[in-house]
């Protein structure tokens, strides 16, 4: 049996927004691997074995999917959102990069999932419409300088901004200076959306300005969306226009 890997996404929550070249992935796996919540969300069957594991062992879970598959095994690694976008398509190839050489001559494939920045976005309307990035909030894998760096350059550039991580019990204090840093960078008329659980019943959506935003609004499950200075409202709607004068 000739062994492979795919590092697939699961999207937001809604098993709606899976799609289905996932779910056809899924059903040919012999293993899933992943981080136990993400894992629990693939129905258990004959012939599946279900791998769970922290949130914090990124690498290890990667090696351990490299090393099923190059014993033979057809191995599915699950993101939650999309895999390429701060989950384990980047663990993977670090773990292959690190590891022995046979491992390059296993068949790897990253299969994309709607990630909840875009989920979160369309709910909104179109706040993502121009130029965007994306940044972690956590300084888990990176300094908090770094960050506070990336959020001023990013403002000063006039891009719209995604945040994921935002704001934990760990770390409860820096959204509140991220907050800051915004204020200044974009002005405190900037709209800013805070998008909770989305894709889940629970869903909640709140724009308010970057004057408004207090860091309570924000925690580990929630998708902060900061405009440019062009963002604005149309009715219940955010959106960013693609043209600038």
């Amino acid at each position: 049996m000739t062994g492979w890997v795919r590092v697939v996404g699961l999207g937001p929550g809604d098993e709606a927004l899976v799609t289905p070249e996932v779910r056809a992935t899924v059903d040919a796996a012999t293993d899933i691997v992943g981080y136990i919540p993400y894992v629990r969300r693939i129905a258990p069957r004959d012939g599946l074995t279900l791998h769970e594991s922290d949130n914090r062992v990124e690498l290890d879970r990667a090696a351990h999917a490299l090393e099923m598959a190059a014993a033979g095994r057809r191995v599915v690694v699950v993101s939650s959102g999309d895999p390429g976008v701060f989950a384990m398509a980047s663990a993977l190839f670090e773990a292959l990069e690190k590891g022995p050489e046979d491992w390059l001559a296993i068949e790897i494939g990253v299969l994309p999932g709607i990630t909840a920045m875009l989920a979160a976005a369309a709910r909104l309307g179109a706040p993502l419409g121009h130029d965007f990035c994306a940044i972690n909030l956590s300084d888990n894998l990176k300094p908090w300088s770094l960050i506070e760096k990336r959020l001023r350059l990013a403002g000063e550039a006039g891009f719209a901004m995604a945040f994921y991580n935002p704001r934990s019990a760990s770390r409860p204090h820096q959204f509140a200076t991220a907050l800051d840093i915004l204020r200044e960078a974009c002005g405190p008329e900037t709209l800013i959306s805070f998008a909770r659980n989305v894709s889940h019943p629970d869903e909640t959506l709140r724009t308010v300005t970057l004057a408004e935003a207090t860091p309570e609004m924000a925690d580990m499950r929630t998708v902060v969306i900061v405009g440019n200075a062009d963002t604005r409202r149309v009715g219940p709607h955010i959106y960013t226009p693609r043209s600038v004068v």
